[in-house]
């Protein structure tokens, strides 16, 4: 089946190629191509992102332009890499997720999704950092969520209740190799946890994308990626626009 065209944009004068573990290449593409090129009214008229970005909007307070790097990362990037899932660290009441499940359908066969949540609002917070408090975001009803997945027939997405402490491990034994984690996450602990833990099956080359991290009342998630991801693990940011993302080192 031909796929919806799109005509990613070639940055002028960067040369392909890793520097410092990252595609600059690769970042100036979607993040320039979508805050100054025409990338997202490219996106906007594709029908599978249509179809897909009716099912999170009424469910995700993700802003649109980073569902559409998203897309970006799942169509066109993603299968670059060797095998692997996806799993979404935060995903209060779905949307993201069934963003995700349904151009996996289309752009990925074959992967799963993994929706991670309490599912009944956040865990305890660190008040040193966390503008968050304990029980924010506790408004998701889980069970019609589960409902709305089965009507859209997206078994390839998984709903895990539970702390990131109590579920992690055994999802990412279930799926063995990731090839994104979505952390979006507010808080430092819950952040740094869902980087440190995933960090372990992530394919050469995979994808952190952090969703929270440039947001102002995110700063544990910010000192996460800045003490954590850059200074500990070494990491460097191949976009900072829409969102943070970094890239697992290539073997």
């Amino acid at each position: 089946m031909a796929h919806f065209p799109i005509n990613l944009p070639i940055p002028r004068g960067v040369e392909s190629g890793l520097r410092l573990g990252r595609d600059v290449r690769a970042g100036y593409v979607r993040g320039w191509g979508l805050q100054y090129g025409d990338l997202a009214a490219q996106i906007a008229k594709d029908p599978e992102y249509v179809r897909s970005y009716d099912l999170a909007r009424s469910r995700s307070i993700v802003r649109e332009e980073r569902l559409k790097n998203l897309y970006l990362l799942i169509r066109f990037y993603l299968p670059a890499l060797n095998p692997g899932h996806i799993i979404e660290f935060g995903t209060f009441k779905g949307g993201s997720a069934l963003f995700m499940a349904s151009l996996c359908k289309t752009y990925l066969p074959g992967t799963e999704v993994w929706g991670l949540d309490t599912f009944a609002g956040m865990p305890k917070t660190d008040k040193g950092v966390d503008a968050h408090n304990e029980n924010d975001f506790n408004s998701c009803d889980l069970d019609e969520l589960e409902r709305f997945r089965e009507r859209q027939k997206l078994d390839n997405l998984h709903l895990v209740k539970g702390t990131f402490e109590q579920t992690t491990p055994g999802v990412l034994e279930a799926c063995g190799s990731v090839r994104m984690a979505h952390i979006d996450c507010d808080i430092y602990s819950s952040c740094r946890y869902a980087f440190e833990t995933c960090r372990g099956h992530m394919v050469p080359g995979g994808y952190y994308v952090f969703d929270d991290a440039t947001e102002s009342s995110c700063i544990g998630a910010t000192e996460v990626v800045e003490d954590i991801v850059i200074r500990k693990a070494g990491l460097t940011s191949e976009q900072i626009s829409p969102h943070f993302v970094f890239r697992e080192t290539l073997g």
